[in-house]
């Protein structure tokens, strides 16, 4: 078959970012079907180019981590809009997958459906409206009750609805109880990212030689509430813990976080630029400890954040301070710890013991990795993925 992905935000292992998009591509791609792919980047023009026979047609559509609400709605309609007059090309396409956030690419795919007779499923990474109404970035009545009539449209007009976890996959049915949706999480790349001795070299280009290295690698977002991470950088320092913390990524809240750690002189923090893979796989490689922050919103705990399973996949302690489906499994499996989103001395008192513990602490990374390769493996969850096509 011939399938079409629309989805804002693709990117490739060279670009870095989250690789969802692309691991998918490729698993329909090594299935036998053609893909094709509308996205975006911020340039002046259209670019079309294929990528590892993956066809790839690039639009003119700014957007930036570091948009306000409104702005950003403005670059998720444009998106839409530029669709709609591709899309022509695309005509005799088998299915269309839509991929959010955001939620709008789900009017696109409503419009190719009725335009063309194609029919689409709708990816579910986020719970949108939900998310920006619990941050309290949206607010008006008025636009709260069209955020959700425009949910519930795309969700219904969709032939299957495919939820990146078990919690936003209950959350959906809840509310739509018809609705056919199946759960296809984030996938661990187990090829790419192994577990491997930790390179000298890296330590001492990173300064973290003797220190027990904790990772944040990700957005530098509203959502992710990284103030916590300082508070328990701060806690460590007086705790006289040695401790080191990378925060790697980029987001709206980065320039804000470096004044934040800047003023508290906290020496054990350094900030990474935004990495491709090969730049997060070297910042693994010196990681003892993933951590993967929100703030604490029930909505934020339905999530399947790429650095959870990259953590997984290297075999590293994953900290969590959420709870949810996260938590729950860390703690089940043994291979992290779940902390107190509101206490730094709860993160303090529960990491210390595999600061002091070699032992423990690869007991528990070795179970990590075993999470990784028999649940969330690209192979498992591509062949999962490919599943869903077969009817048509």
């Amino acid at each position: 078959m011939t399938i079409l992905i629309l989805h804002q935000f693709f990117n490739t292992p060279q670009r870095g970012g989250s690789l969802r998009s692309y691991y998918l591509a490729k698993a329909l791609q090594d299935a036998g079907h053609k893909v094709v792919i509308i996205t975006t980047h911020n340039q002046n023009s259209e670019l079309a180019e294929e990528t590892e026979g993956i066809e790839v047609h690039y639009l003119p559509v700014a957007y930036s981590n570091h948009y306000g609400f409104f702005k950003r709605i403005y670059s998720f309609i444009q998106f839409v809009l530029r669709i709609v007059n591709k899309a022509g090309q695309f005509k005799h396409t088998d299915v269309c997958y839509a991929i959010s956030a955001p939620l709008t690419t789900g009017l696109a795919a409503i419009w190719i459906k009725k335009r063309y007779n194609i029919p689409y499923y709708f990816e579910v990474g986020d719970l949108w409206p939900e998310a920006p109404i619990q941050l309290g970035v949206v607010r008006n009545y008025f636009l709260k009750w069209i955020l959700y009539r425009l949910e519930a449209s795309i969700y219904k007009k969709a032939d299957i609805v495919v939820a990146l976890s078990a919690a936003i996959k209950q959350n959906i049915l809840q509310r739509f109880p018809r609705l056919t949706v199946r759960v296809i999480p984030n996938m661990s790349d187990t090829a790419f990212f192994k577990p491997e001795p930790g390179r000298e070299e890296l330590r001492k280009a990173f300064d973290v030689h003797g220190r027990f290295v904790i990772a944040y690698i990700g957005t530098l977002g509203l959502a992710n509430g990284l103030q916590y991470i300082l508070d328990c950088a701060t806690t460590a320092l007086q705790e006289k813990l040695p401790a080191s913390f990378l925060l790697c990524g980029d987001g709206a809240m980065r320039e804000e976080l470096m004044r934040a750690a800047t003023r508290s002189n906290l020496s054990n923090v350094k900030f990474i630029p935004h990495q491709n893979r090969d730049g997060v796989n070297m910042i693994l490689n010196i990681t003892d400890a993933v951590f993967v922050c929100y703030q604490p919103l029930p909505v934020l705990e339905t999530g399947s954040p790429n650095k959870y399973f990259d953590g997984l996949a290297a075999g590293k302690l994953i900290i969590v301070n959420t709870g949810g489906w996260m938590k729950a499994e860390v703690e089940h499996t043994q291979c992290g710890i779940a902390v107190d989103p509101k206490d730094a001395r709860d993160f303090v008192k529960k990491v210390t013991p595999f600061v002091l513990d070699s032992e423990l602490l690869a007991a528990f990374q070795a179970r990590a990795r075993q999470l990784a390769e028999t649940c969330y493996s690209r192979q498992i969850l591509g062949e999962a993925f490919t599943g869903l096509f077969r009817k048509l």
